[in-house]
C-alpha cells in the first residue's frame, strides 16, 4: 500500500510505522544519489520553513538549512535570543503565528511536551530536531548508515553503551524495535531506560521479530554485536556537577579496543557527535585536567579506526532530514 505522510508531524518514531520509516529511508537514498550526482531537486520552491533552536547544534542546523536550500526553500533560523517563545509569548500563540507564515517548523530544545504543543497548534508539520526524550532525525541517519554498511537492517545486533535513559538511548531502542534490529542497552542499572518505555519497545520488537535486552555486563552486551554505539556522558543543559558521578558510573562502559574486539570482526562504531575522544575541545581538556580522563565515552583509537562510521552518519543527517521535509510537505 502506498505511503503518504503529507502533513504529518515528525516528533518521535513511536508515531511512525515500519513502512513509513522504510519510505523515508528510501527517499533519503534517492536524495543522496541526486546530491552526489549534482542533480538539482528544488521541488519545494516557494515554500518556507523556520528553525527554532533552544539548544545550539552543528549537524542539526546545517542539515536543515542545506536540505531546505537544496529543495529550493526559504529558511529562517531563530536562536534562543531571537524569539519570545515561552517568555513573552506562549507556545500555543507562537505556534499559531509561525504556522501562518511558514510551511513547516523545526524545534530543537529541551521539552518533548513543548514540541508536542507546537504541533498541536501550528497547523503545519512540526519536526523534532531533538528534545530531552527523543531524537528522531538522528535515528533516520543512523538507520540509513547501518543499511549502507551492511546492506540490510533486520536481524542486526545493536549495542548502545552509556546513559541508556537519555534521548539517544530511548530513540535507538524504539528505532531498532521498529526495524527488526536486536537492541541491547549496556549500561549501569541506574541509567537503564524508563520501564514503561522498555515495555513499549519490547511489544514493538515482538511484532518485528527482534529483541530488547538490558544488561550491566559489558562482555555480554558487546558479544558478537554488529554495531556498537555510544553518546557523550553528560548532555547539553545538564549541570557541571553531574560529571563526577557520570564518569564514575560510565567509565566501565567506555567504547575501547577491547569492546570492539568482543563484537564481530565486521562490526562498526557509531556516535551521534560531538564526541569527547581526546582533549582537543575546551570541555575535553577541562575534564581531563579535573578528573584525569583524557578520553571519555570512546577512545581516540576506536573513534579514528576504520570501523568508525561517525562522519557517514553526520552526512546522512542532511539526506534523511531532506526526506522528512519533502515527504511531510509535498
Amino acid at each position: 500500500m502506498p505511503v503518504n505522510i503529507r502533513g504529518k508531524h515528525f516528533l518521535k518514531l513511536l508515531d511512525y510505522s515500519p513502512a513509513e520509516i522504510r519510505y523515508l529511508l528510501d527517499l533519503a537514498k534517492n536524495f543522496k544519489d541526486m546530491k552526489r550526482a549534482g542533480t538539482p531537486h528544488k521541488y519545494l520552491e516557494g515554500k518556507n520553513i523556520v528553525l527554532l533552536f533552544e539548544k545550539t547544534s552543528t549537524r542539526t542546523r546545517c542539515s536543515f538549512e542545506v536540505a531546505g536550500y537544496d529543495l529550493g526553500m526559504g529558511v529562517t533560523y531563530l536562536d534562543p535570543g531571537s524569539s519570545q517563545m515561552g517568555k513573552k509569548e506562549s507556545i500555543a500563540d507562537t505556534a499559531r503565528v509561525l504556522g501562518r507564515m511558514y510551511d513547516g517548523i523545526e524545534y530543537r530544545g529541551f521539552s518533548q511536551d513543548l514540541v508536542e504543543e507546537l504541533a498541536k497548534y501550528a497547523g503545519v508539520p512540526v519536526w523534532n530536531g531533538l528534545t530531552d526524550q527523543f531524537h528522531p532525525t538522528q535515528m533516520l541517519a543512523d538507520l540509513l548508515t547501518m543499511e549502507e554498511k551492511f546492506g540490510y537492517l533486520k536481524g542486526l545486533k545493536f549495542t548502545y553503551m552509556g546513559d541508556a535513559r537519555n534521548n539517544m538511548g530511548n530513540s535507538l531502542m524504539i528505532a531498532c524495535a521498529k526495524m527488526g534490529i536486536h537492541f541491547t542497552a549496556c549500561a549501569p542499572k541506574e541509567l537503564f531506560p524508563a520501564p514503561e518505555l522498555v515495555e513499549k519497545a519490547k511489544a514493538i520488537a515482538a511484532e518485528n521479530h527482534c529483541t530488547v535486552t538490558l544488561t550491566e555486563d559489558v562482555n555480554a552486551g558487546t558479544k558478537d554485536a554488529d554495531v556498537i554505539y555510544t553518546d557523550i556522558w553528560v548532555s547539553m543543559g545538564e549541570p557541571d556537577e553531574v560529571w563526577e558521578e557520570r564518569i564514575r558510573l560510565l567509565r566501565p562502559y567506555q567504547v575501547n579496543a577491547a569492546a570492539m574486539a568482543n563484537a564481530k570482526r565486521s562490526a562498526i562504531f557509531m556516535h551521534c557527535l560531538p564526541s569527547f575522544h581526546d582533549t582537543r575541545t575546551t570541555i575535553g581538556a577541562e575534564i581531563a585536567e579535573k578528573f584525569g580522563v583524557p578520553e571519555m565515552e570512546v577512545t581516540d583509537e576506536v573513534f579514528e579506526s576504520p570501523q568508525s562510521v561517525v562522519f557517514d552518519e553526520a552526512e546522512n543527517r542532511m539526506h534523511t532530514i531532506k526526506a522528512v521535509i519533502y515527504a511531510t510537505l509535498c
